[in-house]
């Protein structure tokens, strides 16, 4: 007769495979759960990563007596910026007219859209210096236009273009153009511009049609642009305005180790082959360079795959070419940066952002266009660059490409810090322009006229 101390060990030994049994189901129910749950996250994590979005940790309001900058930002109706991204006052944190970056930002709409995106990077900046969040305080939002240097106007242009452009029957206008006129009629009766002729406003234009009839009114002004391809000299030029870098649309190569023979592709280009303007070069170019060896010179666009076929082409490239299309600039160089592949510039009349800070020749290949149409020229250039050449220029690369990266929160010396501190080297030329127009202000003022003078030149327009 067995004991009883047998008997429970026997029933131990029963229970375990049991126990062990249950224990392992619990385990992989929960690890399953993790899963699924990490599984959901994911996409939204790495499409905030993608549109340059990271969460805010606590930050301070910044000085603006030690800013580098002071802005003064118009409180423009909501139509004009985060109207457009469906954003409402009370939603995501937010009170009032802006939202509290503190908590989140209304996200910018993906794709191409994201390369023109500027304003949206600009205005978080600011809202972050007053609101607390994190920033480095280059450029500080003032409410007391008196104190600013500059009068920040935060129209979402590009956008507004990429949105309402169309014209949609039986409107005359599409809204766009619309709200290029509200935007005129605002300005007009601000004393602000009255104060200036519109000298010492900063308006962005990224995108070569944004602003398309107000530009021709608003000329005074700064600019912000990609470029001056569609403009005339007399309304915006590099003495006065800004050149700002497109937001690229690639992933950044994180822990790039490639070396030179690890990238086999000599040259790669993808993209639109046959454009008008300045474009006829890719043409000539690809006829020269697409039966040569180790050359990728294709069509391509940001349908279907484009970006992702993009972004592993010029991964494995040594050499990327930019050329001129329908304007002198495109965000390709900006995708060859962050992708490390030089940059070959093709575009006799492109303007470089920050150019008076950084030395293109050291990470880049200019090619004027006469010489790069010529047989043979551009090849034998690019094949008689060393690789210890071009691991110079490689390094060159990894080192500067923050300087061309939007972001929220900014950071130091990235795209946005980078745009306020050019504004602030235009400061000194504002004033000088405002005082000159100012010199009479005291005789007109005293004019036997039944009114004070004003300056009406933009009223005038937006009639």
């Amino acid at each position: 007769m067995p004991t009883a101390s047998a008997s429970m060990a026997a029933a131990a030994s029963c229970r375990s495979p049991l126990v062990w049994f249950f224990s392992l189901a619990a385990a992989l129910f929960f690890a399953s759960w993790y899963l699924l749950l990490d599984s959901a996250a994911a996409p939204a994590a790495l499409d905030a990563h993608r549109q340059g979005l990271r969460p805010a940790s606590p930050g301070r309001k910044c000085d603006p007596d030690k800013a580098l900058l002071r802005v003064y930002m118009y409180d423009l109706p909501l139509e004009f910026h985060f109207g457009m991204l469906d954003w409402e006052p009370g939603s995501g944190g937010g009170g009032g007219l802006w939202p509290d970056v503190r908590h989140g930002v209304p996200e910018y709409p993906g794709g191409l859209n994201l390369q023109h995106s500027i304003e949206y990077w600009l205005t978080l900046d600011l809202l972050a210096s007053e609101q607390g969040a994190p920033t480095p305080c280059n450029a500080v939002r003032v409410r007391d236009p008196a104190r600013a240097d500059v009068v920040f106007v935060p129209f979402f242009a590009s956008l507004s273009f990429n949105r309402h452009s169309k014209v949609v029957p039986p409107a005359r206008t599409s809204e766009d153009r619309a709200l290029q006129r509200r935007l005129i009629d605002f300005l007009a009766a601000r004393p602000e511009w009255q104060r200036s002729g519109g000298r010492d406003h900063v308006v962005l234009a990224h995108h070569p049609n944004g602003m398309l009839d107000a530009r021709y009114k608003l000329w005074p002004c700064v600019f912000v642009l990609c470029d001056f391809g569609r403009y005339p000299h007399s309304v915006a030029n590099i003495d006065k305005d800004v050149i700002a870098p497109y937001r690229h649309v690639v992933d950044n190569f994180f822990n790039d180790s490639t070396g030179y023979h690890d990238r086999p592709t000599l040259l790669y280009f993808q993209g639109a082959i046959y454009r008008k303007d300045g474009g006829f070069i890719r043409q000539e170019l690809y006829y020269l360079l697409k039966d040569e060896k180790d050359v990728h010179f294709s069509f391509g666009s940001v349908a279907g795959n484009g970006i992702e076929e993009s972004t592993r082409g010029m991964r494995a490239s040594k050499f990327c070419l930019n050329i001129a299309g329908d304007t002198p600039s495109s965000n390709r160089l900006f995708d060859s940066i962050v992708s490390h592949c030089v940059p070959v510039i093709i575009s006799d009349e492109i303007e470089l952002p920050f150019e008076d800070i950084l030395d293109y020749s050291k990470f880049c290949i200019i090619v004027r266009g006469a010489d790069a149409v010529k047989k043979g020229f551009l090849i034998n250039l690019i094949k008689g660059i060393s690789p210890e050449e071009w691991t110079i220029m490689w390094n060159k690369l990894r080192e500067v490409e923050g300087h061309f990266e939007y972001q929220y929160p900014s950071q130091p010396d990235d795209a946005v810090q980078m745009i306020w501190k050019t504004i602030a080297r235009k400061v000194p030329s504002i004033r000088l322009k405002v005082n000159r127009l100012q010199r009479f202000s005291r005789s007109e003022a005293n004019k036997t006229n039944d009114s004070p003078a004003r300056s009406s030149w933009l009223e005038n327009q937006a009639r």
